[in-house]
């Protein structure tokens, strides 16, 4: 008998299951078909000594001081700043776009207000923004979005930009100046133990059993609980009543080479349809390892396989809101993460979604145990 069941042991799953075991004195089940925590971020070291993000980079950044300050109650942190190149022209240049990248494209040598003028003169600042074709028009104009967003997105989407809701591309910003970095949150910076470390520290507490490779369906049939917190997609739950919510999947490719630096920076774009990957990725940046070999991974886009971002347009979110309303009127199921939300969350939002449904759950328990 457990007071809660945990359905996924991705980071919404941990969060969960540490508050409630951690913060309520709650027991928790924390189930997994796979055989790993720490979900998509699972960064397990290979036989060769290498330590590898099996399904594809992650990088934490946040400005967030409350996300922070609780994560790392459970990882000690390395400084990271991400930084990714494209290839465009033959050449490699920053991304997102910024000074060095018109000038090094361009021949030019322009300052940071020339920059502003350059692309403010390309912009085609034309009706609403309503999808992504027209936030990234109406930021940088045409040729640029024609060499650096529309083959990538129709690479790593299935879909044509102007397919595809604003916030898609319109969340890469574009710079002036020449910051280069990827992100430009507060804090950037890895566990120094890695993202699997993290979260088995996150589950090491009495009150919480974990069940690996093991499905829901099947532990649902075994055990009893009060209370589920499922972090997995939400159609799957209510057994696909409406239809399949639409996600992208993802194939890598992964090859351990004998150099030391395969090259420059941890992610190189490939933003032409012509290369069948969308990136590769040099794992060494994102771990600070020292080894005299090196691995990297191309990841390649897919319709089918295990769901990995659900895809923002007006129609998958109507549909999805016929399940929202499902979910509500299940009253023992919390539903949270970026799958059962169907939201494209990044790895501190995750955490910020697990912390606030805490917190509502927490309310109903004190209540509960008042009474009683």
């Amino acid at each position: 008998m457990y007071d809660f069941l945990v359905v996924g042991a991705g980071l919404a799953g941990c969060t969960m299951a540490e508050r409630l075991a951690g913060e309520l004195g709650a027991t928790v089940l924390v189930v997994d078909k796979r055989h790993n925590v720490a979900g998509n971020a699972y960064d397990p070291i290979d036989a060769s000594g290498l330590r590898r993000h099996a399904f594809g980079p992650h990088v934490f950044h946040s400005n967030s001081p409350w996300v922070v300050a609780y994560l790392s109650r459970f990882t000690a942190w390395r400084h990271y700043e991400h930084r990714v190149l494209a290839r465009v022209n033959d050449q490699l240049v920053p991304v997102p776009i910024n000074r060095t990248t018109i000038n090094r494209l361009y021949g030019l040598q322009l300052s940071p207000s020339g920059i502003a003028e350059f692309l403010a003169s390309r912009a085609e600042k034309s009706g609403p923004v309503k999808n992504s074709e027209r936030a990234i028009l109406s930021s940088v104009g045409r040729e640029l979005y024609e060499l650096f967003f529309r083959g990538y997105t129709r690479k790593q989407w299935g879909l044509d930009p102007s397919e595809l809701d604003a916030s898609v591309c319109g969340r890469i910003p574009t710079r002036s100046d020449d910051d280069d970095r990827y992100f430009s949150d507060t804090f950037q910076a890895m566990p120094r133990d890695g993202f699997e470390a993290m979260c088995r520290r996150m589950l090491a507490h009495p009150g919480i059993e974990i069940a690996l490779g093991a499905s829901f369906e099947e532990i649902e049939s075994r055990v009893r609980f009060d209370r589920i917190v499922y972090t997995g997609p939400i159609d799957e739950f209510f057994e696909f009543r409406h239809g399949k919510l639409p996600y992208r999947s993802l194939r890598f490719e992964f090859e351990t080479l004998p150099v030391e630096r395969y090259q420059r920076v941890a992610v190189i774009n490939e933003p032409s349809e012509s290369v069948p990957f969308t990136r590769t990725t040099e794992h060494k940046y994102l771990t600070g390892q020292s080894h005299p070999h090196t691995v990297i991974s191309r990841e390649y886009p897919a319709a089918q396989g295990d769901p990995y971002y659900p895809i923002p347009r007006p129609e998958n979110r109507a549909q999805y809101a016929k399940y929202a309303k499902l979910a509500v009127l299940e009253r023992n199921v919390s539903f949270v993460g970026r799958l059962a939300e169907y939201r494209y969350y990044n790895m501190d939002q995750v955490v910020a979604s697990a912390l606030r449904a805490f917190e509502d759950i927490a309310k109903d328990w004190t209540r509960f145990e008042r009474i009683a």
